[in-house]
């Protein structure tokens, strides 16, 4: 399992994981921050990303904050940061 710490920004114009050279991890999101909207947007989004079916992702904490960390199953520790550096925003 692949535990990921992230900063959600619901309303933006599209969907989209940027990783800054830093390492840490930004999900624009276009779902709006409202009933939950959001969250199962991002759950959907990172399943996608991360290639395993949504029920593997669960929101672990920041239900109603914008830091979140989030564990995704079936995904090991050197798969989940090998798809973040594809993911890297150039320096």
């Amino acid at each position: 399992m692949f535990t990921l710490h992230l900063r959600a920004k619901p309303e933006a114009k599209t969907t989209a994981l940027q990783v800054a050279a830093d390492g840490s991890v930004t999900v624009r999101l276009k779902a709006p921050a409202q009933d939950g909207k959001a969250n199962a947007c991002l759950l959907a989004y990172l399943a996608e990303v991360f290639g395993v079916s949504k029920s593997s992702v669960e929101l672990l904490s920041g239900h109603t904050a914008p830091f979140k960390k989030v564990r995704i199953g079936g995904v090991d520790e050197a798969a989940g940061q090998a798809v973040l550096a594809r993911l890297r925003t150039p320096s």
